[in-house]
């Protein structure tokens, strides 16, 4: 068996004679000239004539998507639906899954947001997590939906412990696992049905491309999955497919760094407290005694958050890091610091999420310092 690096460098040579693989950016397709493969559109046999070089329309999918969907299934060990962002995967889930009641915790704001038009539309009803009276509401059919480790702190929860819950009721369990990719973390060995990823983040790598990833271990699921997707208008275009495929060489390198240098600042942090008066709390999965995280993750996520002893100190703070930039995302080689309360109106107004990059960790752990113990 070969390596995350090799599979995701060499996987696509069989298809093209450039090393890199070239960017198609027509929307439409010739038909054949041969009359004999003309096929009428009642006749095609499924979501997958459009696959097999049957590209008419670059909406429905193109050699670009089908690339990043191919090479993403060794390391993600499960069929793959790519789209045009996270949210579209998000959405395209429930779309298909069609809950009455979705149970969630605390997870990236902009899943919430299209709960609430799903509750506003179609009378969902959606459940607190941390309530567990809540799961015995759960129907088959139901859904839930688990972030972990989770925006915008970083620390895991137990995806077993939800996946019980949850097929005990007969519904499934769907993990975000944006902030904790392959090898970091493989939601299916632990119970998930579905797994979701906002591939602008770490799969992309450099804070130039927007894409989301579904994936299922159900062929049957991934073939309506993708159905959906035609009449949704969600596939992801030619560029960013181009860009992704890019940031997939480089992937396992960044991956490893970032998560290994985010460690070793965190800790850093939390293990001279004392030194930083305006330091409140630090948060992160490597901070975390659960048991189950011994054998759920086997890195951490390359994104952590701190709070401050105040709101004005987290909103003057950013300003005084030179290695961060002040910015919303995460999962860039660059790292990234954000006042979260900018973007997300329901995290404490103290509270700093920051993105660790492929930097060198001394300069970041000097920087740090230096911002925390300036006036």
């Amino acid at each position: 068996m070969t390596g995350i690096s090799t599979d995701l460098i060499h996987s696509s040579e069989s298809n093209y004679i450039d090393v890199t693989p070239p960017i198609n950016i027509t929307t439409t397709y010739k038909y054949s000239d041969d009359p004999e493969k003309l096929v009428k559109a009642v006749d095609r046999t499924g979501p997958d004539y459009f696959h097999n070089d049957n590209w008419t329309y670059s909406r429905l999918t193109h050699q670009n998507s089908e690339l990043i969907e191919n090479l993403l299934e060794s390391l993600l060990e499960g069929k793959v639906v790519v789209y045009n962002s996270g949210l579209a995967a998000f959405n395209a889930a429930l779309t298909h899954i069609n809950p009455k009641t979705v149970i969630i915790g605390q997870a990236y704001h902009g899943c919430h947001a299209i709960l609430e038009i799903w509750k506003r539309n179609f009378d969902l009803k959606v459940l607190d997590i941390n309530v567990l009276d809540n799961f015995e509401k759960l129907q088959p059919g139901d859904l839930v939906h688990l972030e972990t480790p989770v925006n915008p702190l970083g620390t895991s929860f137990d995806i077993e412990f939800y996946a019980k819950k949850a097929h005990e009721k007969g519904a499934l369990l769907m993990v975000d696992a944006t902030f904790a990719p392959p090898p970091l973390q493989r939601p299916f060995n632990h119970g998930a049905d579905l797994i979701m990823h906002s591939a602008t983040k770490y799969f992309g790598g450099h804070s130039d491309l927007l894409a989301g990833l579904l994936v299922t271990k159900d062929e049957e699921v991934r073939q309506k999955l993708f159905y959906d997707r035609l009449l949704l208008g969600t596939n992801i275009g030619n560029l960013e497919s181009s860009l992704l495929v890019r940031s997939l060489k480089t992937y396992e390198l960044r991956i490893l760094r970032q998560s290994d240098n985010c460690t070793k600042l965190v800790a850093y942090l939390n293990s001279n407290k004392e030194k930083f008066p305006n330091l409140k709390e630090v948060f992160h999965s490597s901070l975390q005694s659960d048991e189950y995280i011994k054998t759920q993750l086997s890195g951490h996520s390359p994104t952590f958050s701190i709070t401050l002893q105040s709101e004005d100190l987290a909103k003057r703070f950013p300003s005084k890091l030179k290695y961060f930039y002040h910015a919303t995302s995460l999962g860039g080689v660059e790292s990234l610091i954000e006042w979260r309360a900018i973007s997300d109106p329901t995290v404490d107004t103290a509270l700093l999420r920051v993105s660790v990059g492929v930097e060198n960790v001394e300069d970041l752990i000097d920087d740090f310092t230096q911002a925390l113990t300036s006036s």
